[in-house]
């Protein structure tokens, strides 16, 4: 008798395309109904149900009613973390299922990963913060040193606050559009709530590209320099 967790169920769950192509419409961060993440998958309605269902059941997705409404979100941020590690995986390995596009610009520099920044700006992040010395790598783990503590209280962020034992601190996420680590975790999501709160950014509709304005651009430039890129 085989002993542990099963992780064939949750491949399972997220291996068939029409529900994995719902659970990345969700690393948008926000929650949408059945009918749109029907038409996210191309399946009916019907059908949208059915996955839904089963997502729910595996601990994958969560439900909540408003009015005659029902909303579906991911179950918390470990399983945008595993997706997010799948598609960095999968783009590593050269599994890519679409050829670039008009917005496929826009999602490379800045997009939304559940609740914080990737693309090449989340990655600047990461790598500036390492850089400065505020944040210590070793072997994928992230640490905030005193500098970083230091750095983030500066810009108005409570670390105390943010930092649980339900969620890591700093996390690496492997970007799969940068094919390196972007800065997930509870620090990831409160830089990035600070740039929406400034005015830095916005979310595009119906999309999880990230579009900054010019001042926050530059803003943020100035706020996240990088060496190697910043001399070229």
């Amino acid at each position: 008798m085989k002993e542990g967790p099963d992780i064939a169920r949750i491949a399972t769950l997220i291996g068939d395309p029409a529900r994995a192509n719902m659970l990345t419409a969700l690393m948008c961060g926000q929650a949408l109904t059945a009918t749109e993440l029907a038409q996210t998958a191309g399946v009916t309605l019907a059908t949208a149900s059915a996955h839904l269902s089963k997502l729910e059941e595996g601990g994958l997705l969560t439900q909540r009613k408003q009015g005659r409404h029902r909303y579906f979100a991911l179950a918390d941020h470990r399983v945008a973390s595993l997706l997010e590690d799948l598609a960095g995986l999968a783009a590593t390995r050269g599994h890519l299922r679409h050829r670039p596009g008009p917005k496929d610009p826009a999602l490379r520099r800045a997009r939304i990963c559940y609740d914080h920044l990737a693309g090449d700006f989340g990655v600047r992040i990461l790598d500036s913060l390492i850089e400065r010395g505020a944040i210590l790598s070793e072997d994928e783990t992230l640490t905030l040193t005193t500098t970083g503590r230091q750095f983030v209280c500066d810009m108005g962020i409570d670390v105390e606050t943010i930092e649980t034992p339900r969620r890591p601190l700093c996390r690496a996420c492997l970007d799969w559009s940068e094919r390196r680590s972007h800065l997930g975790g509870s620090l990831g999501k409160a830089l990035f709530d600070q740039m929406l709160a400034k005015g830095w950014a916005k979310r595009e509709p119906e999309s999880r590209a990230i579009r900054f304005t010019r001042e926050g651009t530059s803003r943020f430039l100035a706020l996240f320099p990088v060496q190697d890129v910043d001399a070229a």
